[in-house]
C-alpha cells in the first residue's frame, strides 16, 4: 500500500477534515485500490476461490472466523505454509476455559518461521538498530539468520536443552533478539527485562523460572545519561541460584564482569562459535503446548504473574494479526517505540513472520526533544509507526510538525497502543503529518501478546475508534448480567478460545491464579479487565481499566472520557482522576498539573466542570480539582489510577505500587502526604 494514494478520500485533502473531531467523526476512507492490496482481500479471495466461502461484509468474516472456529484457523494454517515436520490431529479440543488445548499433535519451531524470509531477501536490511548515541546499525537478513544460528550453536554446546529457561537483562539492541531467537530455536523458553528494572523487580520475576542462562549489560544510556547497572547485575545473578552461566553483552568495554559460582562468558565468545549451514541447522521441533516464552504482568500486588505461551498458538497468531492487523509484507518497514519489558518487544520482532524489517530504538523516546521518533521514521523509511498516545499529546503540546519538518513519504499506517485514544489525537496526525494515513488504534494485552480489537484495512476511520473485532477472537461486551450489549459501556469479555491464550502461569498448582485473573466472573469466558464498548457499525471503544472504574451514582464511568475532555483545554499539562471511598464516602478526586503561567483559580475549576459537564454528564464532574505537581505513570506510560486510589484509601504503598516499574518513583511521594493530611482532616 504506497504512502500516498491520490484516490483515498479527496474530500479530507481539500481542507474538510474537523479541526475539533467528535467521537465517530469519519476522518479517512480507503480507496478500492488499497482495500484491493490488502492481505485481508485477498484472503478474503483465497477462501472463495479454495473453501467456497464468500463474505460481503467484515462483520460477516468476523463472524465465521469465531463460529467456524475449527475452519477458520486450519484456513489461516494452510493459507499461510505453516512448515511443521508433523502437522496437528485436531485443531481445537472444546470450548472450554480454561482448559482448551491448540493444535494437539503438531510438532513444529517459532523461530523457524521468523527467519523463513531469509533466503527470499538475504541482503535486505531487517532490523534498523537506533540509540541514543546516534549510531544506526543495520543487520539484514543473512546477518541475522547466521548470528542467530552461531548463538544457537553455542547455547546448545553449554548444554542448553528443550525446556531450559534462558532470561535477558539487556536493552532493545540488536542482540536482544539474536538472544531470543537462538534461544527459541532450539526450544528454550524465554523471558526478558529492560535494564531500567531493579535488581528486585528482576528477581522477582525471574526467580519464577528457575533460569539457566542469562543474559546481562552492565549499562545503558537514557535521556543523555549513562546508567551503571554493574551492581544490580551482580545482585540478580546472586539471586537466581539456578544459574549456570552469565553472559555479558558489554555497554562499557572496558568493564569485566565476574561472578562466583557459574560460568561467565562475554558475547563476542558465543557469537564467534562455528554453527552449520541455513540448510544443515536443525530448528528444535516441539510439541504444540511447548511453552515459547513468559511475559510478566505489571505485579503492582504480589509477585507477577509469568504468563507462558506456547510455539504453536503464538505462531497462528502472529500470522494472523501481523498480516491482517499490521498489513505487513516484505516490502514493510515497522517501528514502535517499545522496551524490552513490554509484549510489544516480542510483538514487533514477530512482524518477521511476514518478511517485514523492524524498526528499534534505545532511548528515551522525548530525548532530546520530543521530534525524536520523527527522525528515527524518516530515517529508517518506516512504513508504519506504532506508539502511545500519551507521547502523541506531548508531540502536540511541543508543537511538532512531521509533515512540515521530516520526510514522512514512506509512512503508511500508525498504530496507536498502550492506552484508549481521543479522537483529537487521531486528528493530530491528518492535521500535522500527512492527510492520506491510515491511523488506527489497537488493544490487546500482556496475556495474549496481540490484538484484540484494532484495524481492519477494509473499514473507514472513525474518530477515536478503533475499526473492529480482530478474526478469530469472540470479543463481546458484556454488562453486569453477562448480557451482550452494543452502544453501552461495559466489561470486555472473550466468549470462546483463541490459540494466544496463555498455557497457564509458570508455577501455579491447579491453574488457580490464572482461574481467579480472568474465569472468576463469567463462567467460561475470558474478563479482561477493560471497560469497554461496541457500537451499530462495529467500531470499538476501550475506556480504561474496569478496576480504575468511577462509579458515579450507580453509572459506571471510564476515565478516558474525563481525559479526552482535559486534553482540549491548553491550560492542563495532565491529569489524573480517581475514585476512592474516604471516611466521609466514596469521592472523585481529580488531580491536575498546570502549564507554565495557568494557576488553579476558582475561576478555572469552574471551566473545567463545566466542559466535563457540557462534553459529557454532571456525573464526570469530581468533587474536588486539586493541583499537584506531577502525575505518576509506569515506564510503559500508564497513569498509577488505581495504586493512588488505594493509597488515599490508606493501604501501605509498597502494598500498591513497585518503584523499579515507574517511571518516577518520587512522583507518589505527593500523593502520600496528600494521604495523610485527608486523614488528619487537613484539605
Amino acid at each position: 500500500m504506497p504512502g500516498q494514494d491520490p484516490e483515498s478520500q479527496a474530500d479530507l485533502r481539500s481542507g474538510s477534515l474537523p479541526i475539533a473531531p467528535q467521537q465517530g467523526d469519519l476522518l479517512w476512507s480507503p480507496s478500492s485500490a488499497r482495500v484491493e492490496r490488502s492481505n485481508l482481500f485477498r484472503y478474503k479471495a483465497w477462501l472463495e476461490s479454495r473453501r467456497g466461502l464468500c463474505f460481503e461484509s467484515y462483520e460477516a468474516l468476523w463472524d465465521w472466523s469465531v463460529t467456524d472456529v475449527d475452519a477458520f484457523w486450519a484456513s489461516i494454517w494452510d493459507y499461510f505454509a505453516v512448515d511443521a515436520v508433523q502437522k496437528y490431529n485436531t485443531i481445537l479440543s472444546g470450548p472450554e476455559m480454561p482448559g482448551a488445548i491448540w493444535f494437539e499433535g503438531a510438532r513444529l519451531n517459532f523461530c523457524q518461521h521468523l527467519l523463513r524470509h531469509e533466503s527470499v531477501n538475504p541482503d535486505r536490511v531487517v532490523i534498523h538498530a537506533f540509540s541514543e548515541s546516534g549510531v544506526h546499525r543495520e543487520v539484514t537478513w543473512t546477518q541475522l539468520g547466521e548470528s542467530v544460528r552461531r548463538m544457537a550453536t553455542a547455547l546448545r554446546n553449554l548444554g542448553i536443552v528443550p525446556g531450559d529457561r534462558i532470561v535477558s537483562y539487556l536493552p532493545n539492541i540488536p542482540e536482544t533478539a539474536i538472544a531470543m531467537m537462538a534461544a527459541t530455536a532450539i526450544g528454550a523458553v524465554w523471558a526478558s527485562a529492560a535494564p531500567e528494572f531493579g535488581s528486585k523487580t528482576v528477581i522477582d520475576r525471574f526467580a519464577q523460572l528457575d533460569p539457566k542462562l542469562i543474559f546481562v549489560t552492565d549499562g545503558y544510556t537514557f535521556a543523555g545519561a549513562d546508567k551503571d547497572r554493574s551492581d544490580q547485575v551482580a545482585q540478580i545473578v546472586e539471586g537466581l541460584p539456578s544459574l549456570d552461566h552469565v553472559v555479558h553483552v558489554p555497554y562499557n568495554q572496558e568493564v569485566r564482569l565476574t561472578f562466583s559460582g557459574v560460568s561467565a562468558h562475554t558475547w563476542r565468545d558465543l557469537i564467534d562459535t562455528n554453527a552449520p549451514t541455513r540448510e544443515r541447522f536443525e530448528f528444535e521441533q516441539v510439541a504444540h503446548d511447548h511453552p515459547l516464552w513468559v511475559l510478566f504482568s505489571s505485579g503492582t500486588t504480589g509477585l507477577p504473574k509469568a504468563i507462558i505461551h506456547s510455539h504453536a498458538g503464538m505462531l497462528l497468531e502472529q500470522l494472523r494479526a501481523q498480516h491482517f492487523c499490521a498489513e505487513l509484507t516484505p516490502d514493510s518497514t515497522i517501528f514502535f517505540y517499545t522496551t524490552t519489558s513490554w509484549m510489544v518487544w516480542n510483538s514487533l520482532y514477530s512482524a518477521l513472520v511476514t518478511g517485514a524489517s523492524v524498526v528499534i530504538y534505545d532511548g528515551n523516546p522525548l530525548y532530546p526533544d520530543s521530534s525524536k521518533l520523527w527522525r528515527i521514521t524518516e530515517a529508517s523509511r518506516a512504513t508504519v509507526l506504532g506508539l502511545s498516545p500519551s507521547l502523541v499529546v506531548k508531540m502536540d503540546q511541543d508543537g511538532v510538525q512531521p509533515g512540515r519538518d521530516f520526510d514522512v513519504s514512506a509512512l503508511e499506517m500508525v498504530i496507536l497502543g498502550g492506552a484508549p485514544s481521543t479522537p483529537q489525537t487521531f486528528a493530530w496526525f491528518y492535521n500535522h503529518v500527512k492527510p492520506d494515513l491510515w491511523v488506527t488504534s489497537q488493544s490487546g494485552g500482556t496475556e495474549i501478546c496481540s490484538a484484540i480489537t484494532g484495524a481492519v484495512s477494509l473499514l473507514p476511520v472513525h474518530a477515536g475508534e478503533m475499526q473492529g473485532r480482530v478474526l478469530g477472537i469472540h470479543v463481546e461486551a458484556w454488562n453486569e448480567r453477562g448480557e451482550s450489549v452494543r452502544n453501552e459501556v461495559a466489561e470486555l469479555v472473550i466468549c470462546a478460545p483463541f490459540p494466544s491464550m496463555p498455557l497457564g502461569f509458570w508455577n501455579d498448582p491447579g491453574d488457580q491464579r490464572y482461574f481467579e485473573s480472568y474465569f472468576e466472573d463469567f463462567p467460561n469466558a475470558w474478563r479482561q479487565g477493560d471497560l469497554f464498548m461496541i457500537n451499530d457499525r462495529g467500531g470499538c471503544y476501550i475506556f480504561g481499566r474496569s478496576d480504575a472504574t468511577l462509579n458515579r451514582h450507580g453509572i459506571r464511568i471510564g476515565t478516558s472520557e474525563i481525559y479526552r475532555t482535559l486534553e482540549q483545554m491548553p491550560e492542563i499539562d495532565d491529569a489524573m482522576v480517581v475514585a476512592p471511598t474516604l471516611q466521609d464516602g466514596p469521592q472523585m478526586l481529580l488531580f491536575v498539573t498546570l502549564r507554565a503561567n495557568a494557576a488553579l483559580t476558582s475561576a478555572m475549576d469552574e471551566m473545567i466542570c463545566r466542559r466535563l459537564r457540557e462534553d459529557n454528564s454532571p456525573r464526570h464532574v469530581p468533587d474536588r480539582i486539586i493541583k499537584v505537581p506531577s502525575i505518576p505513570y509506569t515506564i510503559t506510560g500508564k497513569r498509577l489510577e488505581v495504586p493512588v486510589r488505594r493509597i488515599l484509601e490508606g493501604t501501605p504503598v509498597d502494598q500498591v505500587a513497585n518503584p523499579d516499574l515507574m517511571r518516577d518513583p518520587g512522583t507518589l511521594n505527593w500523593y502520600l502526604e496528600y494521604a495523610d493530611h485527608m486523614r488528619l482532616g487537613i484539605r
